[in-house]
């Protein structure tokens, strides 16, 4: 049975026997009235685990004896709580479980010269002793006590009866190398009755009842010692209609295991655009089968700037609990955008109430809070760069978020995955493919989905890294069986998707000598051409896309660039496109973050469902699931496309590969040809300096070490005005304490 108990001291007024309750003048509302015994329900649970190991030397001095040792014991009990005629006792009615089991496992090792032998063997056994005792029983009478006391504070304690069970065990033998055959054995020890002690256990006695609802009582309470954990759940009411909400549930899906539920930890939380399933218990405490509507909502009550909105309903289902019998009804709930509000504020806490509807009344209702955090973003580096390009982002997310938006830069823990495009500008040694590099973004994503237990990441790739990412999502991006892509949204900044005439001008030469570099090979328009014709599945996945323009000219190209591409190579066919001045190198910080990555991943569940985001995309032209937007149909078209923004490609007037001794000052001759306007692109690192100077010796340009132009990925220098024929010169220094190697090549008549 339960027993209410009230001290005398009650400084509220609250009496079970059904006086009134008092409340202050700051109270926010009235107290309830109850004159009747408690229902609802209550679980204990004791669980242990021990474990021992140790390894002796045998008696012999050659071999060793390893003994291990377990044990683990669960024990489980559900009180249904119903009230009695006595408003001052209820009626609890208890199911019990334990099982607990203990293993032993020794095994010696010896080494022994059999008679008739001279090499000594290696002999070994293995012996295994296992006990397990098991109990249950249903309907068993039980205890509960509700202690309430005057500073607010309640206790609630429960005795569980005796109950009966049995014990079982078994023994094994295994033995290999004595010096006479030795057979295993394995017996059962047939099952003996046992009898599982009574428990009592109570609560610390510091929980606090609300004084606006003091006829509810829900918490937990839970001790751990000796490696012994107990823990006492409870969930009552009095003056409550039959049916109660006992309990309201999260559970996502353990990646990488598809339709594997687990609980989602409340302080850890969920990841946007994982599903949720909320799962509502309920129990009828009357006299009959109950029929019920559960209401799941989106709740803003309590919240500090959306207070007074409505709440939104989530879903709507139907359930029949048995008299006496708990039921659990469960909807699977998208969390896609639940980090954000459709305003682009962060939002943390998702709040969901689940409400009970009897006959059209809402007789009982809770609300529990679900922590969204916001996709990863797996962050893309391009040519001549490493994970270090982003290594500001985690502070730029944390910052526009949480700490819980996590930046995954792909090579930062290289054990995960490693591209290899350069490394430092100035690098000319081998790299790997797009192909290849994308299969590292394939390990560094899983890594990310791993760590974070995300089901859907943001991948936001610089220059080339935009390539990778495409060749990823084209060639091995998979889909879930929601038919949701694993990638939400690829934001492009810088990359060239209709190649670069600067990898043109640097690649030619180290073509010619056989030291292809794969990364600087593969940016080739007429390369790239063909990637675009054998790329262009995009699984649904969003593309956006940033060009710099606030350069005129660079690389035999007029069209407005960043210093490396172009914008119309840059926009390509993607529909979500903008324009900032920005160089290509400048691309990767805050300023870009604000205001155009943001607003692009940053996106609330309304916007995501209506696809009113910045980079909502129009059908494929092609009529294509999945297919590019506006996707050129064959590799000609694309060739006439790249004819009309001015990227096909083309070969140097001239093309040259140095070295420079440490501290080394070198004089380049450059034939020039008669030429409405010149233009030198070279790579070097930003410890070499470089200027032009003319036949007649005028300086026609200069990129300094310590200048902003030092630190280009291909440095220019360009002159607008014709020229004649003659010979120029670049006069090169290498400032740095290490050999340092400069490609260059020339070309004329741009247009």
């Amino acid at each position: 049975m339960i027993v209410a108990r009230t001290l005398p001291a009650l400084a509220i007024g609250l009496m079970l026997s059904g006086a009134a309750i008092p409340v202050t003048a700051s109270a926010s509302g009235s107290a309830a009235r109850c004159a009747r015994g408690w229902t609802g329900s209550v679980q204990y649970t004791r669980s242990q685990s021990n474990s021992d190991s140790r390894t002796e030397q045998r008696v012999t001095g050659k071999g060793n004896e390893t003994t291990n040792w377990s044990m683990t014991y669960d024990y489980a009990a559900q009180v249904a709580v119903r009230e009695t005629p006595d408003p001052d006792v209820s009626a609890g009615k208890a199911n019990i479980s334990l099982n607990s089991v203990s293993t032993e496992t020794k095994s010696a090792q010896d080494r022994y010269v059999c008679p008739h032998e001279r090499t000594p063997r290696s002999m070994s056994g293995s012996f295994i002793t296992q006990s397990q005792t098991r109990a249950s029983g249903s309907g068993l009478d039980a205890d509960v006590d509700v202690t309430m006391d005057s500073d607010g504070t309640y206790s609630v304690g429960v005795r569980l009866p005796e109950v009966q069970g049995t014990v079982s065990g078994s023994t094994s033998s295994s033995f290999g190398g004595q010096c006479t055959a030795r057979q295993g054995t394995s017996n059962n020890i047939a099952d003996m009755p046992t009898t599982i002690d009574g428990v009592r256990f109570s609560s610390s006695g510091e929980d606090r009842f609300n004084p606006s609802s003091p006829d509810r009582l829900a918490g937990s309470h839970s001790v751990t010692a000796y490696n012994v954990t107990e823990t006492l759940r409870w969930n009552l009411r009095r003056c409550g209609g039959a049916l109660r909400l006992v309990d309201v549930k999260f559970e996502h899906m353990r990646f990488p295991n598809w339709g594997e539920w687990q609980e989602i930890p409340e302080q850890t939380g969920t990841i946007d655009g994982n599903l949720v399933q909320i799962t509502a218990v309920v129990a009828n405490d009357g006299p009959e089968e109950k029929s019920a509507t559960i209401k799941f909502r989106d709740t803003y009550k309590g919240d500090r700037w959306d207070g007074a909105r409505p709440d939104g309903l989530l879903e709507e289902l139907s359930v029949t609990v048995p008299s006496g019998e708990e039921r659990e009804v469960t909807f699977e709930w998208d969390s896609s955008g639940y980090a954000w509000y459709d305003d682009g504020r962060p939002r943390t806490t998702q709040r969901i109430k689940a409400e009970v509807v009897d006959s059209g009344k809402t007789v009982d209702e809770t609300t529990r809070n679900l922590k969204v955090a916001p996709r990863p973003v797996v962050l893309v580096h391009g040519l001549w760069s490493n994970w270090t390009a982003w290594e500001s982002w985690q502070n730029i997310l944390t910052s526009a978020h949480s700490y819980d938006w996590k930046a995954f830069p792909v090579g930062q823990k290289a054990e995960h995955g490693k591209m290899s495009t350069g490394e430092f500008v100035g690098n000319l040694g081998p790299t790997n493919t797009i192909a290849d590099n994308a299969s590292e973004l394939r390990s560094y994503i899983n890594y990310a989905q791993k760590d974070r237990n995300a089901w859907h990441v943001d991948l936001v790739a610089h220059s080339m890294g935009g390539l990778i990412s495409r060749r990823y999502i084209h060639a091995a991006m998979p889909v879930y069986p929601d038919g949701k892509p694993q990638v939400s949204h690829l934001v492009m900044l810088g990359t060239p998707n209709m190649g670069s005439r600067c990898a043109d001008l640097i690649s030619a030469p180290l073509e010619t000598t056989d030291r292809t570099m794969n990364a600087l090979r593969e940016l080739r328009p007429s390369v790239v051409a063909q990637f675009n014709s054998e790329h262009t599945n995009r699984k649904g996945v969003e593309f956006s896309i940033l060009a710099g323009n606030p350069l005129p000219v660079v690389c035999y190209m007029f069209d407005r660039n960043d210093g490396v591409v172009t914008v119309p190579s840059a926009t390509w066919t993607i529909e979500d496109n903008a324009q900032q001045d920005v160089i290509h190198i400048k691309m990767a910080t805050a300023s870009v973050f604000s205001s155009f990555v943001r607003p692009r991943i940053a996106i609330g569940p309304d916007k995501q469902k209506s696809g009113s985001n910045p980079s909502a995309q129009k059908p494929s032209s092609s009529g294509a699931a999945g297919g590019l937007a506006a996707a050129p149909a064959s590799l000609a078209l694309l060739v006439s496309l790249e004819q009309l923004t001015g990227s096909v490609s083309v070969a140097p007037d001239f093309a040259k590969i140095v070295r420079l001794a440490p501290g080394e000052t070198m004089k380049v001759s450059l034939p020039v040809e008669d030429a409405r306007n010149f233009g030198l692109t070279f790579v070097a690192a930003n410890m070499v300096s470089a200027t032009l100077i003319d036949d007649k010796g005028a300086v026609m340009g200069t990129s300094l070490t310590g200048t902003p132009e030092a630190s280009q990925i291909f440095r220019s220098f360009f002159v607008a005005h014709p020229i004649a024929r003659g010979n120029w010169t670049l006069t090169l220094q290498n400032e740095d304490q290490a050999e340092r190697e400069v490609v260059l090549s020339t070309w004329s008549n741009a247009h």
